[in-house]
């Protein structure tokens, strides 16, 4: 049987795929998109939006302990209940809400979901074999042009005696989103932000928490006192942080009847870089140790698309592979994996091939990744407080006349006001010219401070217009009159 031909065939429905082809099919072309589970891509279904909604509800814990002392207001003796149960019932409510209505736009628009996972065949231009999710029958779709959206997915770390864990207690970013009860001992690999916002959320949760961290420091992209400030957030929370430590082995706890123990599963040995060795004992285990492309089983080297030997997609700076007709977007590519960076690369397309489906702007919309745009690349971290950043780091200054402020958030007034003084904002600027170069805010609402700078930063304003501004008071971003007093 021929293959099904296709104006634009879209592999995988993240947050570059899925609007990508609602814009081909709403500019009249035949469009398939398929994918072997969920409309909607990570972003939908296993990260930002579960995460965040589970996150709100650790945050009501939080402030819920805190209410009598704090604010004078609730139950004196400080007791909260945690139904776990009722918490994933309202993160699988909202993500079912938001998925829905990405399938249902793109019904709307005339594209066909083909559920399930296909693989390039060899010898035949922009063509895939499609394994079906129900049935595991295969069929062949073909396309003009091919856009991979696969995304990434949590790695497992190979590490001794792993394999004999419990699996239910061994845990990926997105197992832990389905337990229904809270560990009482959770362990995290990792100290990235998946870490660290899950560590914290299931502590406030009511569980013990256990941070393993392989670098010298928390969340290595940021500057060395930012993570150090996060770092004493964390233990203020009553979570235990090992830095340069690494786990070497994981051991059953068995009773003496063979049966494995409830109160402390297993036991994880750990090595530090000084040679120190020490073990801990807990009842899950996290997996945060990083992400990889979901590109193995694509058969990629079968139609010459060339992969970084970490897997991600070489593209150029269009997002072209180098098979004619066939591009790559988001995270599969690399570079920073973030939501918003993904849709980026979808407006980029659309403008590159479906100039007469891009809104009209003045000027016009970037159509490559290498705009300044891009380069500024804003993100947020869900601890609490939140960690915005957009810029440029430490790292990337050295050579170059600069300026640094520092404040803590316990001299922003708004912050003191609800009592969320933790953290500390953070702004480097050029020395001579003025120019913005990097912003951080570790503090109540972080991305939303950031996102003003971020504003400033584009529009070419200098740290003195800042200073300068108006601002309304009492607001967080009153805080922008103030923080350059602190430049030295």
């Amino acid at each position: 049987m021929s293959p099904t031909h296709y104006d634009a065939l879209v592999l995988g429905s993240g947050q570059a795929g899925t609007p990508l082809a609602k814009a081909f099919a709403a500019a009249g072309r035949k469009v398939a998109l398929v994918d072997r589970a969920h409309v909607g891509g990570t972003c939908v279904n296993e990260g930002c939006t579960p995460t965040k909604t589970m996150i709100a509800s650790g945050r009501v814990a939080y402030l819920a302990r805190r209410a009598w002392d704090d604010y004078g207001v609730g139950d004196a003796g400080g007791k909260v209940r945690v139904d776990m149960a009722k918490i994933r019932q309202r993160k699988r409510d909202i993500v079912d809400q938001f998925r829905g209505g990405s399938e249902g736009r793109l019904d709307k628009a005339g594209v066909d979901i083909i559920r399930g996972e296909g693989r390039f065949v060899a010898g035949k231009e922009r063509t895939l074999l499609v394994k079906m999710a129900e049935g595991g029958e295969e069929r062949e779709v073909s396309a003009d042009l091919v856009f991979i959206n696969v995304g990434e997915g949590p790695s497992r770390p190979q590490i001794p005696g792993l394999k004999h864990i419990d699996p239910k207690r061994v845990l990926d970013s997105t197992s832990i989103m389905e337990l229904d009860e809270v560990p009482r001992h959770l362990v995290v690999l990792g100290g990235g932000y998946i870490g660290l916002e899950f560590g914290q959320l299931f502590r406030r949760l009511g569980a013990q928490v256990t941070i393993v961290q392989r670098g010298k420091q928390l969340v290595p992209r940021e500057d060395e006192d930012i993570a150090g400030a996060l770092l004493g957030i964390l233990a203020e929370d009553g979570i235990l942080v090992h830095l340069s430590a690494s786990p070497t082995s994981f051991k059953s706890n068995n009773l003496p009847n063979g049966q494995p123990s409830e109160l402390e599963p297993f036991t994880l040995n750990i090595n530090r870089k000084s040679g120190q060795e020490f073990d801990i004992q807990g009842t899950h285990i996290l997996l945060a140790t990083g992400r990889i492309p979901m590109t193995a089983n694509l058969n990629l080297d079968a139609v010459g698309i060339k992969t970084t030997p970490k897997g991600h997609i070489v593209v150029n700076d269009k997002f072209e592979t180098g098979a004619p007709g066939i591009y790559a977007l988001g995270d599969v590519h690399g570079g920073p994996a973030f939501t918003h960076i993904s849709y980026d690369d979808y407006r980029i397309i659309r403008a590159n091939l479906l100039p007469g489906q891009t809104p009209s702007t003045t000027p016009p919309l970037h159509t490559s990744a290498a705009s300044k745009s891009r380069n500024l690349t804003p993100y947020v971290v869900y601890t609490d407080p939140q960690l915005g950043h957009v810029g440029l780091h430490a790292r990337d200054l050295a050579g170059r006349r600069i300026k640094t402020a520092a404040m803590p958030m316990s001299y922003v007034a708004r912050a003191l006001e609800t009592d969320e003084t933790r953290g500390v904002m953070k702004a480097t600027v050029d020395a001579e010219t003025g120019e913005i170069l990097g912003f951080t805010c570790l503090g109540v609402e972080g991305g939303e401070i950031m996102a003003v700078v971020q504003t400033a930063m584009m529009g070419g304003l200098k740290w003195w217009d800042l200073e300068a501004a108006v601002w309304a008071h009492p607001s967080l971003a009153e805080s922008l009159n103030n923080l350059w007093g602190f430049l030295e």
